[in-house]
């Protein structure tokens, strides 16, 4: 049986708050968010010999998006050995595609095993963060009124942590209950009842399987729909978890093959038309033998290329939407009365439940707190046009500040723990070299900053994320790709191989 880590953990509630006294020496870390990113930090810090951090959780329960996210087939579309830390081998998963419980048992195991309990602030939300120049270090405010002092400040908060909330007209009439995928109501029965979905993300398509064995009817409302390709899962005996754990050669060959993989899928996303074509019809191939209607075909048919949005691994949406008590919509909602969707053709489609399976604000990549830099600068106001960082992780006019799953480090095609640890290992050499140095600051270079971009974004400009003929999340306001890395994730592990503390400017307080 899992046991709940939270338990053992600070909460808030227990703590005299007060504002940190200029004093006191400041933390060498704060790093914001439990999720896997803040986890794989927090464990490289300790096998470094820094335990002088705190990691800063603003719910009461560790785990990120894997914690929030507890609708009924909530899975990983990356197999669960690749899908986990390379440090912390060994772990059974039951399945070869973890689900959501699993999951968070897997981070909640790395937390016991690493004793980092004892750094662990619950119930603890950021509310702003200042840079304060004298003292080179960060005071962070919680919205408990604690204050913490910290010489780096690591936001490991993710770009899925806060759901993206619609906007349709009369969505507050709607009388029935109406959430969230990311805000699942374990409470609200399904049975017997009509419910509107309205999207056909990652989320949708794991969930809908289940809405629709259980209730009366369900209309799944499409705006685009997704290319599919079949997950290949399968138990996952003991025996094979112990082989990993016991034999590394073998657990690295396991990784590798899977990593190989989900690396060739990337292959169609650089401007590679051949490989896209070539992806395209294997995709159009599943479908047209999952949906023999023609009509139904029709529309869950994309025109896009694929790649452009994120290719679902899934097994359960072709065989929920073939069901005699589910209808796919592809008109626009247009409003949302207090027992209907309206789209736009004016058709009036009635609804007892509606679930938003509509994503999330993944342009949020510091998280909901307000940062600010150097000379009263603020991360919003730096990023008013689009996010950027330098590396994925640095921002000139912010010391001190390294994120994790910052701006231009996600996937379309494999594991973003991959991409994690090669962010913390960068991080890790900037920490070393605050240590080498107390008292010292580390900016990047406007000139490192800027140049990193321009071939960034020149290199984003023939991927299938700018060329595929679609919309999707990875691009900001201003149409510039700011979530996706260019191209295959261990050219991303070369660049940040080493920490280059040349394109960074070195200060200590006067």
């Amino acid at each position: 049986m899992t046991t709940n880590v939270s338990t053992n953990l600070h909460s808030e509630s227990s703590h005299q708050t007060r504002p940190a006294a200029p004093s006191d020496a400041p933390l060498s870390v704060a790093i914001v968010g439990t999720g896997f990113g803040g986890i794989g930090m927090a464990i490289r810090l300790k096998q470094a010999g820094i335990h002088d951090f705190v990691m800063l959780e603003r719910e009461g329960r560790i785990g990120g998006t894997w914690r929030d996210n507890i609708y009924p087939g909530a899975a990983c579309d990356v197999p669960s050995v690749l899908y986990s830390f390379s440090f912390e081998p060994g772990y059974h998963f039951p399945r070869f595609y973890a689900r959501q419980p699993d999951i968070l048992a897997y981070q909640e195991h790395c937390v016991r095993k690493h004793r980092l309990d004892q750094h662990i602030h619950l119930n603890c939300s950021v509310r702003s963060t200042r840079w304060d120049e004298g003292a080179a270090c960060w005071q962070i405010e919680t919205t408990s009124g604690r204050y913490f002092r910290a010489r780096a400040l690591v936001p490991a908060t993710g770009q899925l942590g806060t759901p993206e909330l619609t906007n349709i007209p009369g969505l507050k009439t709607f009388a029935g209950p109406s959430f969230h995928s990311a805000n699942w109501r374990p409470d609200v029965a399904l049975a017997g009842k009509r419910v509107a979905i309205i999207g056909t993300g990652a989320s949708a398509a794991q969930l809908l399987p289940h809405v629709v064995r259980q209730a009366a009817h369900v209309t799944l409302f499409q705006r685009t729909p997704p290319y599919i390709l079949p997950r290949p899962d399968r138990p996952a005996p003991r025996w094979e978890t112990w082989l990993y754990g016991h034999v590394p050669p073998l657990r690295w060959l396991a990784r590798s093959i899977v990593y190989l993989a989900h690396e060739s899928l990337g292959l169609a996303f650089y401007s590679l038309p051949v490989f896209e074509a070539v992806m395209r019809r294997v995709l159009l191939a599943h479908l047209w033998l999952r949906v023999r209607d023609p009509e139904l075909r029709r529309k869950l048919t994309p025109t896009y290329a694929a790649g452009c949005k994120r290719i679902l691994v899934d097994n359960g949406l072709y065989t929920a939407v073939t069901q005699p008590n589910c209808d796919v919509i592809t008109e626009s909602v247009a409003r949302i009365g207090p027992d209907h969707v309206e789209t736009t053709d004016g058709i009036k489609h009635p609804a007892d439940i509606l679930i938003m399976a509509t994503g999330f604000a993944s342009q949020t990549f510091s998280g909901t707190f307000e940062v600010t830099g150097r000379d009263g600068r603020t991360l919003a106001n730096a990023w008013r046009n689009g996010a950027y960082a330098y590396r994925g992780v640095s921002v000139n006019g912010f010391p001190n500040l390294f994120m994790l799953y910052g701006p231009n480090t996600n996937l379309g095609h494999s594991s973003i723990i991959y991409m994690m640890e090669s962010q913390i290992r960068y991080v890790m050499g900037a920490l070393k070299a605050l240590q080498r140095a107390p008292g010292t600051a580390l900016e990047v270079s406007q000139d490192a900053e800027t140049g990193w971009n321009a071939a960034l974004q020149k290199a984003l400009g023939n991927t299938v994320w700018t060329n595929g003929g679609c919309s999707n999340w990875y691009q900001g306001q201003d149409g510039r790709i700011t979530n996706n890395w260019s191209g295959p994730s261990f050219t991303y592990r070369r660049a940040v191989r080493r920490f280059d503390a040349e394109h960074y400017l070195s200060t200590k307080p006067a």
